[in-house]
């Protein structure tokens, strides 16, 4: 029994021009032939489906048409640079649905056209109302709607897929399948769209190349194919009309409310600790250790001096953790990028670290005097050292897929550090700014200790030299609390920057 195709389904005939050209395409990984001698063409317009077993090289082909891995040998001509859809996605988690759609226009400075505005992308591909998600709230469906519609908004008219669907179950694969030939026919992109399942190639593409063992093994026309199958008539459709359509949902996380139990636990412990101080200094009365009572009296009493030598600890503290964000942050990321500088550099900064503050700090005073300066410098010497090897960790941190993306957008050094290394480093880095205002507190308070400065370190100091032991206790207390203070507020810059990972 023969099958007529409806008219609007018939091959087109057209002279629409060759955009992508292969010509006898070699590529080459540590001896291995990975694609040999591909000749293909690609006329405008065109959807594509390269198919064929695992290892066939079908991957690598669309790598070199992307520009992100180099042909040993023969010649690529791609009329103008391709957007790419990648198998994992490779959405940036920091960046809500819309802004990752909107990465391409920030990368490049182009504004976006009436049709590839965030907007109607995200219309095109059904997310429109998801744009304020994250990308952990997506599932692998929407992930897939999300990131073909951050390929659309690059207004390249070539778009190469690799394997967009691989990770959905089949139900859903069908509805993307569909959605897929309706964008197809609605926007006339050139496609090349990578897949291992037949059925999905021919009802896809006009035209099925197969690959294998690194060859073109054959090229069929697929026009008219996949127009008239089982997704229309048979068994499948009945299947399919008491399945339903299959689609995908975002994944909306809550966290069940409960009694805050570890705060009361902190303030217990806290209250038993100071009553069994108050009982101990109550019952053997030593005398060099007041009692809690006394220590708030002496506070109470003492508040004015406190506040004076607080600021100007606070004062201290605050800038060197400030120089050392402005030194640590562009030194850990040059040796980030360039191991050769991590050789260079690195071993100074260990014998650094090495020395004991409190040996340098005096050797310090002689060369530069008593004053603020040699304060800072010590207060510095303590607390950059996390600030560096955080920043180079967080830069080395991320993963290389991303880079990739921004590669194929075409992202300068300065778009690709702005938008993707410096917010993908940040949460190392904020992990080491929380170390590093802890030891800028110490180095501070250090540093006051030795050179007799006034600050919480020379006060300290300088009421234990009196037998003022309540007066010392209340200076170490408001330091502790400087320190409780100054951790909250790096924990809440975290959280507020780390947002999206708690979507």
């Amino acid at each position: 029994m023969s099958l007529s195709l409806p008219s609007e389904l018939e091959p087109a005939q057209t002279n629409a021009p060759t955009v992508i050209t292969l010509d006898n395409v070699s590529v080459e990984f540590e001896g291995q032939q990975v694609l040999k001698g591909v000749n293909l063409e690609v006329t405008a317009g065109e959807f594509v489906a390269l198919i064929g077993p695992s290892g066939g090289g079908k991957s690598t082909l669309l790598r070199v048409i992307a520009g992100l891995l180099k042909q040993s040998s023969g010649a690529v001509d791609v009329a103008c640079k391709p957007a790419v859809v990648f198998q994992d996605y490779r959405l940036l988690p920091w960046r809500s649905v819309s802004e990752n759609v909107r990465l391409p226009a920030e990368v490049t400075g182009r504004a976006s056209g009436q049709g590839t505005s965030v907007t109607n992308v995200l219309k095109q591909v059904g997310m429109l109302e998801h744009a304020d998600r994250y990308p952990q709230q997506l599932s692998g469906g929407m992930q897939a709607r999300v990131a073909i519609a951050r390929a659309l908004a690059q207004e390249a008219d070539i778009l190469l897929m690799d394997e967009p669907f691989a990770a959905l179950d089949a139900l859903v694969r069908e509805r993307f399948n569909l959605e897929m030939k309706r964008l197809h026919e609605k926007t006339g992109k050139t496609i090349l769209f990578v897949t291992h399942s037949i059925r999905e190639a021919v009802y896809l593409a006009d035209k099925v190349v197969v690959l294998k063992d690194g060859q073109v093994d054959d090229v069929l026309d697929a026009r008219g194919e996949g127009r008239i199958t089982a997704y229309s008539d048979g068994i499948e459709a009945s299947l399919r009309a008491k399945l339903g359509m299959a689609t995908s949902t975002y994944i909306e996380h809550r966290e069940a409310r409960r009694f805050p139990w570890e705060g009361f636990a902190v303030i217990g412990l806290t209250a038993l600790l100071f009553t069994l101080w108050q009982l101990y200094v109550s019952t053997a009365n030593p005398p060099f250790v007041p009692s809690p009572a006394e220590i708030w009296e002496a506070g109470v009493d003492g508040a004015s001096l406190l506040v004076r030598h607080g600021l100007a600890t606070l004062r201290l503290t605050v800038l060197g953790i400030l120089v050392s964000l402005g030194l640590g942050l562009p030194l850990g990321y040059l040796m980030g990028k360039k191991f050769s500088a991590e050789r260079l550099i690195f071993p100074y900064i260990i014998v650094l670290q090495a020395v004991p503050t409190v040996i340098v700090a005096p050797l310090l005073a002689l060369s530069f005097g008593t004053g603020f300066a040699s304060r800072l410098i010590v207060t510095v010497l303590i607390s950059i050292f996390p600030v560096i090897v955080a920043a180079l960790v967080g830069v080395r941190e991320v993963d290389k897929v991303y880079r990739e993306v921004f590669a194929t957008i075409g992202a300068s050094r300065w778009t690709t550090f702005r938008a993707l290394e410096f917010p993908g480093a940040l949460p190392v880095v904020l992990g080491g700014l929380r170390l590093a205002a802890s030891l800028a507190l110490i180095g501070a308070v250090v540093s006051e200790f030795v050179f007799g400065s006034p600050g919480l370190g020379y006060l300290t100091n300088s009421q234990r030299l009196q037998f003022r032991f309540a007066e010392a206790y209340a200076a170490v207390s408001a330091t502790v609390v400087m320190g409780l203070v100054l951790y909250g507020l790096v924990r809440g810059l975290e959280s507020y920057v780390l947002r999206y990972r708690r979507a």
